[in-house]
C-alpha cells in the first residue's frame, strides 16, 4: 500500500496547516476555551474510525461492522464515569459539541415554552443558555438572574427568591465568562425548593472539576453537560450526564432527536484524553492552571488594571476596560493580536457598550499551562499585556455605527508599524519559544 502524506497530496492545505503551527508555536494562546490536545489523542481523532457509520448506541446500532466502535465508546463511557467520579449517572459522549448538547437536555427534558432561569449572555452566560439570537432562546422562556451588581459574583439570596417567583422547569448554572468558584450544591437545593430540574453546564471547567481544583457538580445536579476540549484538553465534542431517570429521554434527544451517525473518531479521541485526565498529573496541571490565573490576575491588578469581579478563582479572568470609556474591547485585543497574544473580546456586567465592539476582554491559562508555564511567566506576561491595555485602550469607539468598522481597520493597520508591539511581539516569540506545544513538538 502507497502512503501518501498530506505535504505531497495536497501541499496547499499542508501549507496552511503549517502557518497555523508556527503561529501556535510563536504566540500565547490564552483564549480560556482553547487548549493543545495532546498527540495521542488527535492521533486517535484522525483514525480510521472517521470511516465508520454507526447511528444508535452501543449494541444497538443501525449499522452492521460496530463491534470495535462499541468498544471503544464503552471505554470512553466508562473513563468519564471514573474521571468526574461521576457514580450512579448516565452518560452519553455522542453529542458533536457542546451547543447541540445543551439543546439536547432542553428537547429531551422540557416542552417548548417552558421556562429555564440561566445567567444572561452579557453577564457570563453563554448563547445556548437562552441568547434571543440564539435556538435556545427561540424556543423556550428563559428567565435570567443577574450578578449582583456591586460584588459581580452571584447572588444565591436572589436566584431562590427569582425561583420562588418565576417556577421554571429548569434552572441552569455554569456559565461561560465567570470567573469565581459555582456552588453546584446550593444551585441544586435552589431548582428542587421549586420542583425545576437542575442542570451544570461544566464546559469551561471541567478539567478542574476532574482535577479536584473546582467544586464538581456531581452528585448534586441532575443533568452535566460539558465540552471535551477547554481544560480537559480533548477533540472538539461534548458529552450529557444525567441521573438514570433522564438516561432515556437523553438519549433520544441526541440520536435520533438532535443528530445521526455518532463522530466515533472523536469519541476515541475524547477517550483518549479521559485516560490522561486519569493520571496524577492531570491532578497537578488543573491545580498549576488555578495558580497561574490567579498570579496572572494579581499581576494585571498590580499594573492598575480593572478585572471583573476584582479577580478569579478559576482559569479565567476579564478585564474591565470601562475606565477607559465603552467599546474598547475590539481595540485591545486587535492590539494583543498583533503582538500574538490571542485573547477575545467581551462583554463585562452591566456593559454599555454592544456586544460586537464591548468593554472588556476575556483571557485564560489553559493553554498556556499545558505548554509548562508558570507563576514566573504569568508575571511577565501581564505587565506585557498590562502595557499593551494601557498604551491602545484609549482609543476612541466612533458614536456613528457606520464608521465602527472603518475605525477598526484603520487602528489594525496602524499596528503594524507600532513600536510598543513590534517590543512586546519579539518578547512573546522569545518567550514562546522555550516552551513546546503538544501535538506539534515531539
Amino acid at each position: 500500500m502507497i502512503k501518501h502524506s498530506l505535504s505531497s497530496q495536497d501541499p496547499e492545505v499542508d501549507a496552511i496547516i503549517e502557518r497555523e503551527k508556527k503561529r501556535q508555536k510563536e504566540g500565547l494562546e490564552m483564549i480560556p476555551s482553547e487548549n493543545y490536545a495532546s498527540a495521542a489523542s488527535l492521533e486517535a481523532a484522525g483514525s480510521i474510525l472517521n470511516d465508520k457509520y454507526a447511528e444508535g448506541y452501543p449494541g444497538r446500532r443501525y449499522y452492521s461492522g460496530n463491534i470495535h466502535i462499541d468498544e471503544v465508546e464503552r471505554l470512553c463511557q466508562t473513563r468519564a464515569i471514573k474521571a468526574f467520579g461521576a457514580e450512579g449517572y448516565h452518560v452519553n459522549v455522542q453529542p458533536y459539541s457542546g451547543s447541540p448538547a445543551n439543546l439536547a437536555v432542553y428537547l429531551g427534558l422540557l416542552k417548548p415554552g417552558d421556562t429555564i432561569m440561566s445567567l444572561r449572555l452579557d453577564q457570563g452566560g453563554h448563547l445556548t443558555h437562552g441568547s434571543p439570537v440564539n435556538a435556545s432562546g427561540k424556543l423556550f422562556s428563559f428567565v435570567f438572574y443577574p450578578l449582583n451588581a456591586e460584588t459581580e459574583v452571584l447572588d444565591y439570596e436572589a436566584i431562590q427568591k427569582l425561583a420562588e417567583e418565576c417556577k421554571p422547569q429548569l434552572i441552569l448554572s455554569g456559565f461561560t465568562a465567570y470567573p469565581r468558584k459555582v456552588d453546584f450544591e446550593k444551585m441544586a437545593a435552589i431548582a428542587k425548593s421549586v420542583g425545576a430540574i437542575s442542570m451544570a453546564d461544566i464546559s469551561h471547567i471541567s478539567g478542574l472539576v476532574i482535577g479536584g481544583s473546582h467544586p464538581s457538580p456531581f452528585p448534586f445536579a441532575d443533568v452535566v453537560t460539558t465540552t471535551t476540549h477547554k481544560t480537559l484538553r480533548g477533540p472538539r465534542g461534548a458529552m450529557i450526564f444525567c441521573k438514570e431517570e433522564f438516561r432515556e429521554k437523553i438519549d433520544k434527544a441526541v440520536f435520533p432527536g438532535m443528530q445521526g451517525g455518532p463522530h466515533e473518531h472523536t469519541i476515541a479521541g475524547v477517550a483518549v484524553t479521559l485516560g490522561e485526565a486519569l493520571r496524577p498529573e492531570f491532578k497537578e496541571y488543573a491545580a498549576q492552571v488555578v495558580k497561574n490565573a490567579s498570579v496572572l490576575a494579581q499581576t494585571l491588578l498590580s499594573q492598575g488594571l480593572k478585572l471583573v469581579s476584582g479577580g478569579t478563582e478559576t482559569h479565567l479572568m476579564l478585564i474591565d476596560l470601562r475606565p477607559f470609556g465603552p467599546g474598547r474591547g475590539v481595540f485591545v485585543t486587535k492590539a494583543l493580536e498583533a503582538a500574538e497574544i490571542n485573547v477575545n473580546f467581551t462583554t463585562v456586567p452591566n456593559d454599555p457598550s454592544v456586544p460586537f465592539y464591548p468593554s472588556g476582554i476575556r483571557l485564560g491559562t489553559p493553554a498556556l499551562t499545558t505548554r509548562g508555564m508558570k507563576e514566573k511567566e504569568m508575571e511577565v506576561i501581564g505587565t506585557w499585556i498590562a502595557e499593551i491595555v494601557k498604551t491602545f485602550a484609549n482609543v476612541p469607539l466612533p458614536e456613528e455605527k457606520e464608521k465602527r468598522s472603518q475605525a477598526v481597520k484603520d487602528f489594525t493597520k496602524a499596528l503594524e508599524e507600532n513600536e510598543v508591539v513590534k517590543k512586546i511581539r519579539e518578547r512573546v516569540n522569545a518567550l514562546a519559544s522555550k516552551f513546546p506545544v503538544p501535538g506539534i513538538d515531539a
